[in-house]
């Protein structure tokens, strides 16, 4: 009896079949990947001089305004860049969407309740750096609540539309509040582009990624 039971075992073990791995094992293996993918991406942004970051930052800046999307667009939000991280510089975005009339929003986030939503400042100028991230509005600017086109950061990005930001989590807490309706585009510099990134529950991917280079997705 003993015998047939250690063949038993030996065939299943010859099998080749792997016990699943438990979702808790697979989001801690998700979760490394990403702080080892953001430490390196960060890396590599930093050694580009600005030089090189406000040429493609312009490149950038010229095929979102020629989507579909940011031309019915009536209300974008945009992001304000952190300078010194090298972040993609669309400030010139804001002066020629309101040159067609649309209203320009950039995040806002509450320090006690970590809530992100979009104002408008009226002046980019007037902005300015409130601790969690770039410069933000006025907490007391308008609120714009209908969107037409959310224009998103990334660290790195894939063909599928899944980005690796800081590891807040900010626009993958606020995307499904406003998209849809709205479009959510991911804008970041061509060798920010990964084959496929890890994802962990509640990453949610943007519906257009652009770089200075191409369309990866739209």
């Amino acid at each position: 009896m003993s015998s047939e039971h250690d063949g038993d075992r030996a065939e299943k073990q010859d099998s080749g079949a792997l016990e699943p791995l438990d979702p808790a094992a697979i989001a801690a293996f998700a979760a490394e990947a990403k702080a080892h993918l953001r430490k390196r991406a960060r890396s590599l942004r930093a050694s580009f001089p600005r030089s090189a970051i406000a040429s493609r930052s312009a490149a950038i800046l010229a095929r979102l305004l020629e989507l579909p999307a940011l031309r019915a667009a009536r209300a974008v939000a945009s992001f304000y860049p952190m300078e010194a991280k090298n972040e993609v510089d669309l400030r010139a975005l804001d002066a020629a969407l309101r040159a067609r009339g649309v209203v320009v929003a950039y995040p806002s986030i509450d320090p006690e309740t970590r809530l992100m939503t979009f104002r408008d400042p009226r002046d980019p100028a007037t902005m300015q750096p409130r601790g969690m991230m770039a410069s933000e509005p006025e907490p007391s600017a308008p609120e714009v609540t209908s969107l037409d086109v959310i224009v998103v950061p990334a660290l790195l990005v894939d063909p599928r539309g899944h980005r690796l930001g800081y590891g807040a989590g900010f626009y993958d807490r606020t995307l499904p509040r406003y998209c849809p309706p709205a479009r959510s585009i991911a804008v970041a510099f061509d060798f920010q582009v990964a084959a496929d990134l890890p994802t962990t529950q509640g990453d949610v991917p943007c519906d257009e990624v652009v770089t200075d280079a191409r369309l990866v997705k739209g």
